[in-house]
């Protein structure tokens, strides 16, 4: 599959943030629903199978985010405009997080953030007017997997 020029292997999703629709390979947050860590509480729990998937949603992005602040911070390459090709950029992110992970394995980690640093971005509440081209069919697929949480 092919969306925007991205491909996506068959039975495999991106997570979106609510500037996407809904559609085959990208799964954002369901709109005006709760969704940021902090609208929830021990107190305030999610009501609703949407609100749950959003928390579960929101949880998943703060740990991406997390990444790719950790990747950035020892890989200062990685947080620059690009000038190599793409065919080169590729090669380098794949670099990074190989030596990344082996510094995890085997070295000490100064530069992992802690989760609490971290906060995905307001985009989601906003919708940016997508909804008329979620796809129906990933729509359907996403509250079933809401549901069965």
């Amino acid at each position: 599959e092919s969306t925007d020029g991205i491909n996506i292997p068959d039975g495999k999703f991106y997570l979106g943030d609510a500037g996407y629709a809904c559609q085959s390979g990208i799964l954002p947050p369901f709109r005006k629903t709760r969704y940021h860590l902090n609208e929830f509480s021990s107190r305030n729990y999610p009501r609703t199978a949407q609100e749950l998937f959003n928390l579960r949603h929101s949880r998943l992005r703060v740990t991406i985010e997390r990444a790719f602040g950790t990747l950035k911070n020892r890989f200062k390459i990685l947080d620059q405009k690009p000038f190599h090709p793409y065919s080169t950029q590729v090669k380098l992110v794949l670099a990074c997080c190989i030596q990344h992970n082996w510094i995890l394995q085997w070295g000490f980690d100064e530069h992992v953030l802690e989760e609490e640093e971290v906060e995905p971005d307001d985009v989601v509440s906003s919708g940016h007017g997508v909804e008329a081209f979620d796809n129906d069919a990933w729509k359907n697929k996403r509250l079933e997997w809401a549901e069965a949480m």
